[in-house]
């Protein structure tokens, strides 16, 4: 029995991850109806969207004082959007916290590598409450369904 056939049984939803140039896997997710392309990072702690898409992906913002820390980044602002829906192939989430972060740092980095902007990243709050198994082999995230 193959670990897609296993996962399938266990009532998991594949998801086909892409690599890029920069050796990062990136997928298509829709936040609130609209589709984006977001890098899976399990080093991430939340789940982010670029600043900027906020009103693209009909986010409701709130201000607040957390500052985000990650590569290439230490104490920069964010904000947050609260009760998104969530969708990442067959899964979803309707109540996704997302926080909103200036993203120009990594899309700047990705751009040197002749790599397609993104539009956030999938953090491990996300693959923790989808229950995650990344098939990097095959190139398959594989999130339960409910």
């Amino acid at each position: 029995m193959s670990l897609a056939e296993f996962l399938k049984e266990k009532k998991y939803t594949r998801i086909k991850l892409h690599r890029l140039k920069s050796n990062h896997f990136a997928m298509k997710a829709t936040i609130n109806g609209v589709k984006g392309w977001f890098i899976l990072d399990t080093g991430a702690s939340n789940t982010l969207v670029d600043h900027e898409h906020s009103k693209l992906f009909r986010m409701k913002v709130e201000e607040t004082d957390v500052k985000v820390t990650g590569a290439g980044a230490v104490n920069m602002n964010s904000k947050v959007s609260r009760k998104n829906r969530l969708k990442i192939g067959k899964w979803s989430n309707n109540k996704a916290m997302i926080v909103l972060f200036n993203l120009t740092h990594v899309n700047s980095g990705l751009d040197h590598l002749d790599v397609e902007p993104i539009d956030g990243i999938i953090g491990t709050d996300i693959l923790k409450k989808g229950k995650a198994i990344i098939d990097y082999d095959k190139k398959y995230l594989y999130l339960k369904l409910s």
